[in-house]
């Protein structure tokens, strides 16, 4: 029989909250970014004309039918050499950099999805209303459409986030250090790999469920 130890946790404390941060930094900066660009993808797919919208979907479609382990990988091996030719070696450990590209990229093709459902949800009329108060296409939809179609979906985007977070575990094919990574490379290194993945899976659980807690509480609300 297993004889647990827990004894180790306490210790490496320390070096997983920094390890926390890592992916705090990874998750964010996917949200806002990828939000961001996915929010132009989905405007390009419904109001864009037929080269942009079909440039869009193709970016889409393509990085929703690749795994996401890949990307990660391929941006790891582009990323680098790219800012090294631009900026020389005085950057740093740059895994975290090509981390937050590739999740960026990436879930911006799942937000833009959640962002375009959004815009489709908030009635045509509201286009037309816009119009007629004497705004162009571009001031109805950024004025109008976007801050009702936002509000429709805060839940899915939560949700999204939620996903994200979990994901970004990911990132230890790279050797980046983030919680997983480093409650993995902690265990390891002391011989109680079981005890540290059991508190870092018990961690992920504990804000995952109270993050989707608060969605439920927002749904709730909307009603």
């Amino acid at each position: 029989m297993y004889d647990f130890d827990w004894t180790s946790v306490p210790g490496a404390l320390p070096l997983l909250g920094k390890g926390m941060l890592t992916t705090l930094q990874v998750t964010a900066i996917a949200i806002v970014f990828g939000i961001a660009w996915g929010t132009v993808l989905a405007v390009a797919r419904i109001a864009g004309g037929r080269i942009l919208s079909s440039a869009a979907a193709l970016y889409v479609n393509l990085f929703r039918s690749i795994p996401l382990i890949m990307v990660i990988l391929w941006f790891y091996l582009i990323v680098p050499q790219l800012l090294r030719s631009l900026f020389g070696s005085s950057l740093g450990d740059i895994r975290l950099t090509s981390a937050m590209v590739a999740f960026a990229l990436f879930e911006a093709a799942y937000y833009s999805e959640i962002i375009r459902a959004g815009i489709q949800s908030v009635p045509r009329g509201q286009m037309s209303a816009g119009l007629a108060l004497g705004f162009t296409p571009g001031q109805t939809m950024r004025r109008i459409i976007l801050p009702q179609a936002f509000r429709n979906m805060i839940p899915l985007l939560l949700t999204q986030a939620i996903i994200l977070f979990q994901d970004t575990s990911l990132v230890y094919v790279i050797g980046l250090s983030d919680f997983f990574g480093t409650a993995y490379k902690v265990g390891d290194r002391d011989g109680r790999l079981v005890e540290l993945l059991l508190f870092a899976g018990a961690v992920y659980f504990v804000i995952c469920f109270s993050a989707s807690q608060l969605v439920k509480r927002l749904q709730g609300y909307r009603k």
